[in-house]
């Protein structure tokens, strides 16, 4: 049986079968669709969220929320809706605070991979550039100099293609679409992240030979922004012993890296 935890939205008519990656006495932690925002979303209040849909079924008395003491279930750092992965909740207020005050402390240890348009003229670096909401786009973030907040992430290539790149990006501090908005100030736009410049990644743009067949519409290898949290490294809340949690790749970032390993090779 999957370690999961089911949600449904009765006002969408959605539905989610969140996969457990990690649970403990103190944290909880889930791998979050893309799609799905974390927390609920102030422009968009009617929108399901996880928090939400996790606190509706706490009240409730849904069977997962019984079982395993999840009376109390918080979220410790920032994952855009566009986001997946993994996603730590802490199952209690003293869990919590300490880990918003490790988050918010510009520590290193969230490590996501963000598949881009354009190769970066150096292997590591580092984008310090303060972000701010657009004054004009609404869900916009844009950098700022006299107005925005700190932000700062550090970006390493993890693998190159022909015109695109797979990269490792550690935020060290928490702001709304951090590295999609970091990579956009790169001129690196994210795959799939239209918000931000990026365009849609089809296999008819990889494969000489490729043909469609008749009436059929080509779907892009990937439909959301390529951006994804594969692991979460810190001290645990409790006993400061090292912990680790890993989340897999997405079918679609799997398949369009496959691809373009086949067809893209730098």
């Amino acid at each position: 049986m999957k370690n999961t935890i089911k949600l449904s939205s009765p006002a969408t008519q959605e539905f989610w079968e969140i996969p457990i990656l990690y649970e403990d006495a103190q944290v909880l932690a889930l791998d979050k669709p893309s799609g799905v925002p974390a927390v609920p979303d102030r422009a968009q209040p009617e929108r399901p969220s996880l928090l939400r849909l996790l606190h509706d079924g706490i009240k409730r008395g849904a069977p997962w929320a019984r079982a395993g003491d999840r009376s109390y279930l918080m979220a410790t750092h920032r994952l855009d809706a566009e986001t997946s992965g993994v996603m730590l909740l802490a199952k209690s207020k003293p869990v919590l605070i300490a880990l918003l005050n490790h988050f918010g402390a510009s520590q290193p240890g969230r490590r996501h991979v963000a598949l881009v348009q354009g190769t970066p003229p150096e292997a590591r670096f580092q984008i310090d550039t303060k972000l701010a909401p657009h004054p004009a786009r609404a869900g916009l973030m844009c950098a700022n100099a006299r107005r925005g907040k700190r932000s700062v992430t550090l970006f390493e290539v993890r693998e190159k293609f022909s015109g695109y790149t797979l990269l490792q990006c550690e935020p060290l501090t928490d702001r709304p679409h951090q590295i999609r908005a970091h990579l956009r100030v790169a001129r690196l736009p994210v795959l799939g992240d239209p918000l931000y410049g990026g365009r849609e990644l089809r296999l008819s743009q990889l494969k000489p030979d490729y043909r469609l067949k008749p009436n059929q519409v080509e779907r892009p290898l990937i439909a959301r922004a390529a951006v994804h949290c594969e692991a979460l490294a810190l001290p645990h809340p409790l006993t400061g012993e090292p912990l680790s949690i890993t989340a897999p790749w997405p079918r679609q970032l799997a398949a369009a890296i496959k691809y373009l390993r086949k067809f893209a090779p730098a």
